[in-house]
């Protein structure tokens, strides 16, 4: 199933032009994850999955109270934003492992189809239009580079050559050009070779100050997407420049839909999302964004072009939410780094949150294949760590109960 996702979701998903694989993916993995419930007498589920659940369930009823929109389009705005959330918790509740033999053959395949990918990145370092005539965009390349050498860092034993050959691996996407890739090799040299040493993982002065210099240094690389969305988006604007960007009139947007609906936003299927263009949300004629180019009702293609408008849907309360998402599953990382004293791990959950959280500036990547694919190898992680240090502490636990 993982391998099925990283060649049909993420490497050739684009060259193949299928849309649907990521859905097919999903379903897959639903059933997966029911045959594996079945088999427990007691149908057990994580609490944190289920608070989710309920999180979406109340928001569902909010919809259809406020009518945000259509039912149809309620229910497949829900399907679509939860799928990420459900590839993540399907994964970690069923707590899959690799064997040395499997990561071998995965790290394999990765080194093979990452050589086949490298004549275009090397030609896309001459000429960048190379990745529109193979894939229909740089960002599509940018997203096989980083799921390979992810999976390969993965699949290895985290030593110093094979951290080397991953930044070598993953320094092939800067051709695509993508001021959000900088920011991400960037953050991946840190956590490889800084913060991904466990005697680092800690917070104290020397590492919040490197912290800082690296969101510095991040922030500067995108210094003219950060301007464009979050500065330039709280000022007043000529109606001729907001023609020029879709995706600035979204930021611009779900900054006025969070003060105008406190605190939990419009609704499903109602702002930034596939649902709101293929239902046409009333919100795009009621805040006067329906004649912006690629927003209109009859060319509605720049709608979900980015994902964290989209949480004006959501309010003030879905976006705090959103985010504690994401702390949760990092404390929860340090706190099983610190008794498997495993550092690997820490730094692939690291990454790959700040993969996402990076690419959603700039792209709805959480709701996408990429999405899907990321937050599978999310709940992998996040499942190897909590069985190694499940079994550390048993093995303590015996221990102890022996010597006593």
């Amino acid at each position: 199933m993982f391998v099925f996702t990283l060649l049909f979701g993420i490497v050739f998903y684009d060259i193949i032009g299928f849309n649907s694989i990521d859905e097919i993916c999903g379903m897959l993995l639903l059933i997966l994850f029911a045959r594996n419930m079945f088999k427990e007498k007691d149908w057990p589920i994580n609490k944190f999955f289920f608070t989710t659940i309920c999180v979406f369930l109340f928001y569902t009823v909010y919809s259809f109270y406020i009518g945000s929109n259509t039912k149809k389009a309620i229910f497949m705005d829900l399907i679509i934003q939860m799928k990420p959330y459900l590839a993540f918790f399907c994964i970690y509740q069923m707590m899959p492992q690799f064997d040395e033999n499997q990561k071998k053959t995965l790290k394999d395949l990765c080194l093979v189809l990452w050589c086949i990918f490298l004549p275009i990145g090397l030609y896309g370092f001459l000429d960048i239009r190379i990745f529109n005539r193979i894939m229909g965009h740089p960002s599509c390349y940018a997203a096989i580079v980083t799921a390979l050498s992810l999976t390969y860092l993965y699949c290895g034993n985290y030593s110093k050559k094979e951290k080397t050959i991953f930044l070598i691996m993953l320094f092939v996407g800067i051709a695509s050009g993508r001021s959000k890739f900088y920011g991400f090799y960037a953050l991946s040299i840190f956590m490889v070779f800084y913060l991904g040493k466990i005697e680092n993982l800690k917070f104290d002065f020397k590492n919040t100050t490197a912290l800082l210099l690296l969101i510095a240094a991040m922030a500067f690389v995108a210094r003219e997407k950060l301007d464009l969305y979050f500065v330039q988006g709280l000022s007043e604007t000529e109606s001729e420049e907001k023609d020029l960007l879709a995706r600035f009139v979204l930021y611009a947007t779900s900054f006025k839909l969070l003060a105008d609906y406190v605190p939990f936003g419009t609704g499903l299927a109602s702002f930034g999302t596939h649902a709101s263009g293929v239902y046409y949300s009333n919100i795009y004629t009621k805040y006067g964004i329906d004649s912006v180019w690629g927003l209109s009702k009859s060319f509605n293609k720049f709608i979900a072009d980015t994902y964290y408008p989209s949480l004006a849907q959501f309010g003030i309360m879905g976006v705090i939410l959103f985010f504690l998402f994401w702390v949760y599953i990092i404390l929860k990382s340090i706190r099983n780094s610190q008794i498997t004293q495993d550092s690997k791990l820490f730094t692939i959950t690291c990454l790959i949150i700040g993969y996402l959280l990076i690419e959603n500036i700039a792209d709805a990547s959480f709701t996408s294949n990429r999405g899907l694919f990321m937050m599978m190898f999310l709940g992998l992680v996040a499942a190897n760590q909590k069985a190694e240090a499940k079994r550390i502490i048993q093995t303590t636990q015996i221990q102890g109960i022996k010597n006593d």
